[in-house]
This record gives structure tokens, C-alpha cells and sequence, in this order.
């Protein structure tokens, strides 16, 4: 299901806001991946070149489709997936610290994002999204045939 029930108007804001903040910003983070997106990681990447795609895809193409409100299961699931490898076969195996002092290598944005993109796929998209515009159930006064 691509809509889930209404979170009512404050969460809905909430969600709105959240979903504009961390798309806005994996857009950002996506964009000078999805410019080379099957070699972003150079020659020595540990990834092959079609998983580079695919974190550059979730991280750039979700990113639109969080801010948009549109999919969102979909791209908030690519964006876990992606900030999951991120964390766990990059950052944690390389010894990186959860939260590091300034110019060190930590893993904190990743958990960050990893925690709002999940907290965005359980919820729901709100009731101000593409999501609610398209696939919201109608009320049953808008189903009823007319006499």
C-alpha cells in the first residue's frame, strides 16, 4: 500500500517537513554520484559498478521522490537499504566512530538518515504527498453510486 491512514494534520505537517529536509538533502548527496553513477566510488571501490548505480539511483531519484511525497515506501526502502550498507559494510568495518571528533570519519549522518528515512517508511508519507493525492482511499460518500 502506497498510502497508509492519515496522521492527521500535525503529524502530517511533521512528516512534510522531514521528508523535505532529508529528500533535499540526499538529493544533494546523490547528485555528484547519479554524474557518474557506476564509478562515484573510484577504480578501488569495494562495490561493483551496478551497485554503485543503485546507491546513487536511491540516493538521488529518492531523494525527488521523498520531497515529492511520491512512492514513498519505495524510496524511503532504497534509501534504508542504502544507508544500512553504508553503515555496515563501510563505516563500521573501517573502525569509524558513531559520532567523531571534527574532520574524522564517523557514521552519525548515516544512522541519522537511516533512522528518518525508516521512521518516513512506517508512517507513511502524510496526508501532504503525492501519495495521498493518488492513492488515498475516497470517502464513502464519494464511493456511493448515485440514485
Amino acid at each position: 500500500m502506497l498510502y497508509r491512514r492519515d496522521q492527521g494534520i500535525a503529524g502530517s505537517l511533521g512528516l512534510l517537513g522531514l521528508r523535505a529536509v532529508v529528500g533535499a538533502a540526499f538529493i544533494v548527496h546523490g547528485w555528484p554520484k547519479i554524474q557518474a553513477p557506476t564509478t562515484w566510488m573510484g577504480p578501488d571501490a569495494p562495490f561493483p559498478g551496478w551497485m554503485q548505480f543503485l546507491a546513487a539511483a536511491a540516493e538521488f531519484g529518492g531523494g525527488i521522490a521523498l520531497v515529492l511525497g511520491l512512492l514513498t515506501p519505495l524510496a524511503a526502502l532504497g534509501l534504508a537499504v542504502t544507508m544500512g550498507v553504508a553503515i555496515f559494510k563501510v563505516h563500521v568495518p573501517q573502525g569509524h566512530a558513531f559520532v567523531a571528533p571534527p574532520g574524522e570519519h564517523s557514521f552519525e549522518l548515516a544512522a541519522a538518515y537511516l533512522s528518518a528515512v525508516v521512521t518516513i517508511l512506517l508512517l507513511g508519507p502524510g496526508r501532504f504527498s503525492g501519495d495521498a493525492l493518488l492513492f488515498k482511499p475516497k470517502s464513502p460518500a464519494a464511493r456511493r453510486p448515485e440514485s
